[in-house]
């Protein structure tokens, strides 16, 4: 039997996620801008609850195209607000927002790729965890993100969300030492 990371449930969505996403390193720019978007939606609630409504926000929110989420007026934030299909969280919805009108902005001076590698010196950090209760919330690498990305402007980017992001983008490698997809 195959053995994974101790978060992943029964359910198929979750363990595709684990088995061939979850640790694996992101450099596609707009990639790294969903994901950092999703990981903001997911604050206060599950990944499992986004993940199951990741289809959908891609295709509400123009598959993460970040020129076009950077021009949302009042009537698209209203629409957004009223799908069930997403987070009906209106602080959510204007935070991506406002990050894809600051993403737009990095990138007029580098890749956001580059700009978010900066953090683990461009390089995924291995870490070699035994149990679940030595796998942290929060890093070093993550407090520093968090602090750069809210004084760029950034929003739902607190030290936890930095992390859950870095882990998924594989900037952070969190399988643990008896998951088969270390």
């Amino acid at each position: 039997m195959t053995k994974r990371c101790f978060w992943v449930s029964s359910d198929p969505l979750y363990i595709e996620y684990h088995d061939t996403e979850w640790g694996i390193p992101v450099y596609d720019d707009q990639k790294l801008f969903e994901m950092l978007c999703l990981e903001g939606a997911q604050a206060g609630l599950s990944w499992i609850t986004v993940l199951k409504k990741r289809q959908h926000y891609r295709k509400v929110f123009d598959n993460f195209d970040a020129k076009k989420i950077a021009k949302y007026d009042q009537k698209k934030r209203e629409q957004l607000l009223s799908d069930p299909g997403i987070i009906r969280n209106k602080l959510k919805v204007n935070a991506f927002i406002v990050n894809a009108q600051i993403y737009l902005r990095i990138k007029e001076s580098m890749s956001f790729s580059d700009y978010i590698w900066q953090f683990v010196d461009g390089e995924p950090m291995i870490n070699h965890w035994k149990d679940r209760s030595e796998v942290p919330a929060t890093s070093p690498e993550s407090d520093a993100m968090a602090k750069q990305l809210k004084k760029e402007g950034f929003k739902f980017v607190g030290s936890t969300i930095c992390y859950a992001f870095m882990q998924a983008c594989g900037m952070v490698n969190d399988h643990t030492a008896d998951c088969d997809f270390r």
